[in-house]
């Protein structure tokens, strides 16, 4: 645990209101890890990756539809 001795010794040396800004990026370096653990976050369909949720593609365009069929100054399909 070389890095880990080091970090430490940097840490202690460091301002409380500095360890505290360390401590934050640790946390938001742990999230993003989770997240990728997780699935891909960067796409719906990574969002819901772990509830099971199966949405195809023909869902999606039947959303839309629905969702911007009676938009103002359109016909509807």
């Amino acid at each position: 645990m070389v890095v880990e001795q080091a970090v430490l010794e940097k840490l202690r040396s460091l301002p409380p209101e500095k360890q505290r800004e360390v401590l934050d990026f640790v946390e938001f370096l742990s999230r993003q890890d989770r997240g990728r653990v997780a699935g891909d976050r960067s796409s719906l369909k990574g969002l819901w990756s772990d509830l099971g949720v199966d949405v195809s593609d023909e869902d999606i365009a039947d959303a839309r539809r629905e969702m911007w069929g009676r938009f103002p100054g359109e016909k509807a399909e």
